[in-house]
């Protein structure tokens, strides 16, 4: 015994003997674990996928929709994605929901355990959850919208319409924009217009990251004047107006009074006579003649003082001037009369009274005294440079008209302004690549430096300009001398006032402003495009505004720009550059612009602040909108777009597709579980 309990031949079989359930054990482990792992990796995946494909399609809308279209296109994705019979799962379920804008899904299947079913371990249940939710980053939104007169005209039809009269029409399409404009609000902002986008953001969805929104509708001019600092703009500017021309002439200043006398007296009866009394009797009279000889005058008894004067009036003749007035004097009539009575040959004296005024008439004649003066001759037509700084109210804060000396006579008189504005420095050129160095015009970041114009804007002034003709009617460029108005020789429209980038938390804000947009004026499609990029620009005249969140946040930026049609200008125009014909900025300054010239001039510069913009890392929608819009112009807003970001609409129902679209684009679809 003592040797068979020290012999260890054959110890190594029974070892392994005993080792052989251990290992099948932790052999048989790593199977069912890795199968368990692969079946739970997997779906995960299909759950992640269905949760956003429900995502995706629910976009904008409610997730009941289309029949619940939101909801079954996640089922689809999920089970497209993993069999419920992969890997010897079974009886495997999934099911997706909707809250606040966020899809969740739960997918569970069943799988046996191949080897450690004999340890004890038969089934196991795996389940998964995923969220998806759609979110942006960081964002402004800067829309630059073409509010000219063609959007009245309906938004369908091939007819030509040019502004419908300036009446919209039911299905206008300026109604058509206001629409899409308010859904794509709703799909980013996840707040509730009042215009119905099919669906209701879902409540406690609304976006409350740093998402901000800013307008800029163009049409001949853009309204931005009173969103800028008073430095912005310069104290004096110069306009086709008018000026004063005087002569030196005696002037009378003043009169010597003369001594007033008296020109004329007027009596008038004041009340009704009293009753006649008898105030005498005599006796003994032998006939009526002696009884009327008996009887006292008449006469009026004016004894009471001068009245206050009245009526008083001043006129000039012959270069003296005459003041007349009035004075009355309050008196009695005295009327005696006589009853002769021959058989007692008694006579009696009568009297009665009535109250009497005196009216008396004043004159005084006053000699003038001259003096020399410069009087208005008459009105020069030409360029005047007035000084504008009176618009200024300091600060951002502004005057809604200033006094120039345009009225009659060369008088003060008050000159309104609406908010548009005139450019700053530009140069003549039809080249743009690269944009010009003094082309301050296209200069998107430039900050303007006080007491240079070259480098400020100036304010469009409508009712200081004045166009001119010659003798023979036709416009001219020279002086032209007259004491008449002559007539304003041009158009004028101002669009409605833009809107910085804001929050605009409170939906009923947002419709009221696009409510209130007006359709009216020509299309001059690069000075809106110039101002939606100065009002976005992170490093420009709002750099402060625009560059981080508030928290220091990177922003991503976008900027829409949308129009109905092709470039239309008019030398007749008073537009961002003055009135073309007669300032010429961007033309030949030797001769008289054509259309054709200045929509050569518009289009080029619009493709040039195109490119602008997109090198400075700002996303550029393009949509046009209509039948109206040419070829060519097509061509144009096509290049104008960022890379697969142009659209075209040609009604009302395509624009707000393509305005969802973008809007679902900018916003980024992610998991968040």
């Amino acid at each position: 015994m003592q040797e068979l309990r020290t012999n260890t031949a054959g110890n190594t079989l029974a070892m392994a003997g005993m080792a052989l359930f251990p290992m099948a054990a932790m052999i048989g482990g790593g199977v069912d674990v890795s199968r368990i792992y692969l079946v739970q990796t997997r779906l995960q995946q299909a759950c992640d996928a269905g949760a956003l494909a429900g995502r995706r399609q629910m976009g904008g809308g409610s997730w009941t929709a289309n029949s619940n279209a939101a909801r079954t296109s996640a089922n689809n994705m999920f089970r497209a994605n993993f069999d419920t019979d992969a890997y010897g799962s079974y009886q495997g379920t999934s099911t997706f929901t909707e809250n606040a804008g966020t899809v969740t899904g739960v997918a569970t299947v069943k799988l046996d355990m191949a080897v450690m079913q004999m340890f004890g371990y038969g089934t196991k249940s795996i389940t998964v959850e995923c969220d998806a939710s759609m979110s942006i980053p960081n964002t402004d939104v800067m829309f630059v919208l073409d509010t000219t007169g063609s959007m009245n005209c309906p938004d369908t039809g091939s007819s030509y319409c040019s502004n419908n009269g300036n009446n919209e029409a039911s299905n206008a399409r300026i109604r058509g924009l206001r629409s899409a404009v308010k859904c794509f609000y709703e799909t980013l902002a996840k707040r509730n217009s009042d215009e119905d986008c099919g669906s209701t953001p879902s409540p406690g969805s609304a976006n409350t990251a740093h998402l901000r929104f800013g307008f800029v509708p163009y049409s001949t001019n853009v309204n931005v004047g009173k969103l800028l600092p008073n430095d912005f703009l310069a104290d004096n500017w110069t306009y086709q107006s008018r000026e004063a021309v005087t002569r030196l002439e005696n002037v009378i200043v003043d009169y010597t009074p003369g001594t007033p006398y008296l020109y004329n007296t007027n009596y008038y009866y004041d009340g009704n006579w009293t009753g006649t009394s008898t105030i005498d009797t005599h006796y003994n009279v032998r006939n009526s003649n002696a009884c009327d000889d008996l009887k006292p005058n008449d006469y009026d008894d004016m004894s009471g003082n001068e009245g206050p004067k009245y009526n008083e009036y001043t006129w000039t003749s012959g270069g003296q001037q005459i003041t007349r007035w009035y004075v009355d004097i309050s008196g009695t009539r005295y009327d005696y009369s006589t009853s002769y009575n021959s058989g007692q040959d008694r006579c009696r004296i009568q009297l009665r009274t009535r109250g009497l005024t005196e009216r008396r008439e004043y004159r005084q004649v006053n000699q003038p005294v001259y003096q020399q003066q410069q009087v208005f001759s008459h009105y020069d037509y030409k360029p005047v440079t007035f000084n504008v700084s009176g618009l200024k109210a300091g600060g951002s804060t502004w005057n809604n008209s200033i006094d120039l000396p345009v009225g009659n006579q060369g008088l003060d008189t008050g000159v309104r302004w609406d908010g548009c504005i005139e450019e700053r420095q530009t140069v003549r050129t039809s080249n743009f690549d690269p944009i010009p160095a003094a082309a301050y015009d296209l200069d998107i970041d430039r900050v303007p430096t006080i007491g240079d114009p070259a480098t400020q804007w100036g304010p469009l002034l409508d009712e200081a300009v004045w166009g001119r003709y010659n003798s023979s009617g036709n416009r001219t460029s020279s002086t032209v001398s007259s004491s008449n108005n002559l007539s304003r020789n041009y158009s004028y429209t101002c669009a409605n006032e833009a809107s910085k980038l804001r929050r605009w938390d409170n939906p009923d804000n947002f419709d009221d402003y696009l409510d209130n947009l007006d359709a009216i004026g020509s299309t001059y499609h690069d000075i809106g495009l110039i101002w939606g990029a100065r009002l976005l620009s992170p490093t420009g005249i709002f750099a402060s505004e625009n560059a981080t969140t508030s928290t220091g946040g990177a922003i991503d930026r976008h900027l829409i720009f949308m129009t109905d049609g092709d470039t239309v200008t008019s030398s007749s125009q008073y537009t961002s550059y003055g009135v073309e014909w007669y300032d010429r900025r961007r033309t030949s300054s030797g001769s008289s612009p054509s259309d054709g010239d200045l929509e050569t001039q518009v289009n080029k510069r619009f493709l040039a602040m195109c490119g602008a913009i997109k090198n400075q890392n700002i996303t550029l929608w393009v949509v046009s909108f209509g039948n109206g819009v040419s070829a060519s112009s097509i061509t144009n807003l096509q290049n104008c777009a960022t890379s697969g970001k142009f659209y075209n609409a040609s009604n009302s129902a395509q624009l707000l597709e393509n305005f969802r679209t973008i809007a679902n684009d900018i916003s980024q679809l992610r998991l968040t579980n």
